[in-house]
């Protein structure tokens, strides 16, 4: 068997009983973190539109749009909770913040299962399966993936959306190389995406979409590529410049990869480092801020000065794909949650006077593509120096049950109530128990 029919082999053959619980756990963290960005989402206007549209395209509607109470086709309920749950900046990354696992995967998951009514054991299973592709497909491709201008959340994020969608519809081996090659078929989505536009919210919509239409097809008998992912024009040689194949599946079966972390921020994952350093700073010195005479952050060349030095965002997207702008707003006020990303604090003249001074060098030295230096400099001439290479929410220093807990209350406690989030978060730690979905998604409502 070549890599394709070998990952679609291990997606049709995974059992429940395979993942071990560390997994399971983390699947189930996954899924809550997924849920409280939903929610997050729908209170955005990018979330807003992606619900109207699942709205206005409902047929044959019976899976549903997270936060909004009423139904849509499972590939548009699919497009629509994946940009929801990518609207707030606040969902999931992996440990090289290339690409985010949940939005496109949870969202085809989710889609599948209700359309087929499955339980809750197999809705974990997909996302397993689905988590663990879009993750070997990103570690055979990058870095050179994105350095050629490809967003890996949506390009890498199709194959695991479409395995996890197909493991859902218990497709055999045979049908589900079919969804990879219609999955790959699909892969697109740029990098340019930085600016004040929705791009970046867009991103894993069309994979989730066209994840949950590839097993769809691909279970009626339509045929794919069964070299889509090694092939001399296949999705490895064309993406990347630079890859892997032997990684695809390495240890297939033996070792479940999901490299996930959490974000506590509300920004891009890359940014986060710097943050840290700065609530460091802050916490340690207490320095005056009206005395900076300068801030430096230095960067791995991995992300370095290309990526997030935007001094003068224009609105919340870009503030929040801006390193300055979030070291500013994180000095200022202590914290970096989605409300500091406010029209008010990109007019506040102490937030934009620290995000002019503060400049991104690259260091070689640091030892991990995320590792940040800050220095900082008063006018009196005294330095402060912080450097973190693991940030808030990754494995090494992960996020607490009460801080991923309070993360869910911060995003969704305008539109859910206390209860509802219990509720939820119950549900969720006893999902495997769930005869139905439904059992579940019912409970997606707000108040």
């Amino acid at each position: 068997m070549n890599h394709t029919e070998k990952l679609a082999h291990y997606a049709a053959n995974l059992k429940y009983e395979d993942i071990p619980p560390n997994s399971m756990a983390e699947v189930k963290r996954l899924i809550l973190d997924y849920i409280s960005c939903a929610y997050g989402g729908m209170q955005t206007e990018s979330g807003r539109i992606a619900a109207e549209f699942a709205r206005e395209f409902a047929e044959k509607g019976k899976c549903t749009v997270i936060g909004f109470g009423y139904p849509s086709a499972p590939y548009n309920a699919a497009f629509a909770n994946a940009i929801l749950s990518h609207s707030t900046e606040m969902d999931d990354a992996d440990v090289l913040a290339y690409f985010h696992t949940a939005p496109q995967t949870v969202s085809a998951a989710m889609a599948a299962a209700e359309w087929v009514n499955a339980p809750g054991k197999e809705f974990l299973v997909g996302v397993t399966i689905g988590s663990e592709v879009v993750n070997r497909v990103s570690e055979a491709t990058n870095p050179s993936l994105r350095n050629r201008g490809f967003h890996t959340t949506p390009t890498a994020g199709v194959f695991g959306a479409g395995a996890a969608a197909g493991r859902i519809l218990k497709l055999n081996a045979e049908k589900m190389v079919s969804v990879l090659g219609l999955s790959g078929a699909q892969a697109s989505g740029l990098m340019e995406m930085y600016g004040p536009s929705m791009a970046k919210r867009f991103n894993p919509g069309p994979a989730a979409r066209n994840g949950v239409t590839a097993a769809l097809f691909a279970e009626r008998g339509f045929t794919g590529a069964e070299t889509i992912l090694e092939g001399e024009r296949g999705f490895c040689r064309a993406f990347s410049d630079k890859y892997d194949l032997e990684l695809l599946t390495k240890d297939l079966g033996r070792d479940i990869r999901l490299p996930i972390e959490y974000k506590p921020y509300a920004c891009a994952r890359p940014i986060h480092n710097a943050i840290d350093c700065a609530l460091l700073i802050r916490q340690k010195h207490s320095p005056d801020l009206q005395k900076i005479a300068s801030i430096l952050v230095k960067r791995h060349p991995e992300w370095g000065t290309r990526y997030h030095n935007i001094k003068e965002p224009r609105n919340y997207h870009e503030a929040q794909m801006s390193l300055p702008f979030s070291v500013a707003v994180a000095l200022v006020t202590g914290k970096a949650f989605l409300d500091q990303y406010s029209d008010e604090n990109l007019k506040n003249p102490e937030i934009r006077r620290l995000a002019k001074m503060t400049n991104i060098a690259d260091d070689p030295s640091l030892p991990r593509g995320v590792s940040c230096r800050m220095i900082m400099e008063m006018q009196d001439g005294k330095k402060m120096e912080v450097q973190v290479d693991y940030p808030k929410g990754s494995q090494q220093n992960p996020m607490t049950e009460a801080e991923r807990y309070a993360k869910f209350e911060g995003l969704s406690h305008k539109v859910l109530t206390k209860r509802q989030r219990e509720t939820i978060i119950q549900k969720i730690a006893e999902l495997e128990k769930v005869k139905s979905i439904k059992e579940f998604t019912s409970l997606l409502t707000s108040k």
